[in-house]
């Protein structure tokens, strides 16, 4: 266990600890690895998208571990109701009153698992917490603990029996991600781990939930400059006039995009957001929020590529960085 918190200890050496952690359980993911934290630090969620198998439910065990967090998993179905994952309120006759039954939602970690199996109405139950941290069950509001992080996984929309999330719920997650297969030599090391015992057996707590919370604090003041955010709304703009999409990114998508590289900066030791932070995160924070055109979605256009696209253009003036950025 850490003695000491993220007041003594720089930052990046916390996070960096966390990535250790996680990697003992996750081969060769590192890049996946750190997305999936910079989204926790900016109090957001994510969207896990792969094939079964490849380790999604091994990655959020390993990251509770690492942050010293209680997992909950649910595993969405057709017949998944909402107070399955809210709670419900019960009657207690020895007080003649009801009380109330926490439901998996209460935990600082929650995979929601193959969440586009589950139906519309079901998903719809997750917006609330999602947003504002905290669950409705009989007109009475329960705070979620602190820090509070879904991961949701979602099977290829090609796959028997999944229904598609929609838009507003997809715009609440901060990055949709993906593992994807590991290569042969990182494969190679996973088997001759697994020979041993579970990877999770070694992994150990980096950092104290409270110290989590604090650092999410420390990534809320990383400095954002003028020219970053104006370069953020050019970009976002550019999403709302292309041909192929029919609805760009939100307000909060913008929102999200910011958050996020306030975090990224943090990882990477900087007290201060640069382009090259926004540039690196606009396809897995607005990818999954973009709606192609009716063209579009009949030529099977990737909106990854379409958002990559608009990172990388032209029309869009990269901000110079400054030297006195974060003084």
């Amino acid at each position: 266990m850490p003695n000491s918190s993220p007041l003594t200890d720089a930052p990046q050496a916390l996070l960096e600890r966390i990535v250790y952690q996680i990697e003992k359980a996750i081969v060769g993911k590192r890049e996946v690895i750190e997305k999936l934290l910079v989204s926790m630090l900016c109090g957001g969620h994510v969207l896990l998208e792969d094939v079964p198998g490849v380790g999604k439910t091994m990655l959020v065990r390993a990251l509770a571990r690492a942050v010293d967090g209680s997992f909950r998993r649910i595993q969405c179905t057709p017949d998944l109701l909402p107070s399955d994952i809210t709670g419900v309120s019960v009657y207690n006759q020895r007080t003649s009153d009801f009380e109330y039954r926490p439901g998996p939602l209460m935990a600082h970690i929650v995979l929601a698992d193959e969440l586009n199996r589950a139906t519309p109405r079901t998903q719809s139950a997750l917006l609330e917490a999602m947003e504002e941290k905290r669950v409705t069950v009989d007109g009475t509001a329960y705070p979620l603990p602190e820090p509070f992080f879904l991961l949701a996984t979602q099977n290829p929309l090609d796959f028997e029996g999944t229904f598609p999330l929609p838009e507003a719920q997809l715009d609440r997650f901060v990055m949709k991600l993906r593992l994807g297969y590991p290569q042969p030599s990182d494969e190679i090391e996973l088997l001759g781990r697994l020979e041993e015992a579970s990877p999770l057996a070694k992994v150990r707590t980096a950092v104290l939930q409270d110290e989590f919370v604090l650092l999410q604090r420390e990534a809320r003041s990383v400095h954002v400059d003028e020219t970053i955010r104006q370069y953020i709304v050019q970009l976002a703009g550019l999403t709302r006039s292309h041909p192929e999409v029919a609805i760009g990114a939100s307000p909060r998508a913008s929102v999200a995009l910011l958050r996020a590289a306030q975090a990224y900066a943090l990882m990477q030791g900087r007290s201060f957001v640069i382009p090259d932070d926004v540039k690196e995160l606009v396809v897995p924070v607005w990818a999954h929020r973009l709606v192609p055109s009716p063209n579009a979605r009949l030529a099977g256009r990737d909106m990854e590529a379409v958002a990559a696209s608009i990172a990388a253009a032209a029309s869009v003036p990269v901000p110079a960085r400054r030297a006195a950025a974060g003084q």
